[in-house]
């Protein structure tokens, strides 16, 4: 592989920001040596970054809505969604390779100007049930997916319609938009493609008292995830990888 990844995270939690790290190389069949990592809650976006020397982008989730009160958001959130939003013309612009999980559907949909809210499909913590769409089964990034699995959520935006220019590749009852495409080359998921049950139960503990669920359910989540049958999604992140590594 001559060019790297470039791998951003927003997570502010030291556990979970290195937790999903080690998902996104384990699931993604990479080694430290293959990507760049780029914790956005510790560092502003460098100001020398070419995206043309990575092989792609990879956007991870975080506890920031970006249909928030810009009011009262976060200075840390709202930097971190500036300095993300700030690559989203040249990503969309060149067709760069980008996948966006969960948070990142979110930051692909405001910047397309997009209905992103509260409004409807919120999910709570949860294993949802994903449909391949008809434009999903020819999707690369899709092949050897299951036309229905299971994918961990946890969310309480989403986006409320296609946005314009986009592909609808994976839909569920819960959030009908669980996986877009833009052009040929931008995805981005509502679920997670890196989660299995021991990752997502990590995300439970730390984040019970982020108004995802009552924290006394948190027990019970964790059984559930660990009862779940979650396979599928982490396939879609290693096509990713194994379609754009050069």
């Amino acid at each position: 592989m001559s060019k790297p990844f470039l791998i951003f995270q927003l997570r502010p939690e030291d556990e979970a920001a290195d937790d999903e790290f080690a998902a996104f190389l384990r699931k993604g069949a990479l080694d430290s040596s293959q990507v760049r990592r780029i914790r956005l809650d510790q560092m502003p976006m460098p100001n020398d970054l070419n995206l043309q020397d990575y092989a792609g982008v990879i956007v991870g989730g975080g506890p920031g809505c970006v249909s928030d009160d810009p009011n009262t958001k976060p200075k840390i959130e709202a930097r971190i969604e500036a300095d993300i939003l700030s690559l989203m013309p040249e990503i969309s612009d060149n067709d760069t390779p980008f996948l966006g999980c969960c948070y990142g559907i979110g930051i692909l949909g405001k910047h397309l100007h997009s209905d992103v809210s509260k409004r409807a499909y919120g999910e709570p913590v949860s294993a949802a049930d994903c449909t391949v769409t008809e434009t999903g089964r020819l999707d690369p990034i899709l092949a050897k997916i299951p036309e229905k699995f299971s994918a961990f959520v946890g969310h309480k935006e989403a986006l409320q319609e296609l946005p314009d220019g986009c592909e609808h590749l994976i839909s569920a009852p819960t959030c009908p938009f669980q996986m877009v495409r833009y052009k040929s080359n931008v995805y981005a998921t509502q679920f997670h493609p890196e989660a299995d049950a021991d990752g997502f139960s990590t995300r439970i503990n730390i984040y019970k008292h982020r108004g995802y669920f009552p924290p006394e359910d948190a027990d019970a989540l964790i059984a559930m995830c660990h009862a779940a049958d979650v396979y599928a999604p982490e396939v879609i992140l290693r096509n990713f990888v194994q379609r754009y590594a050069v």
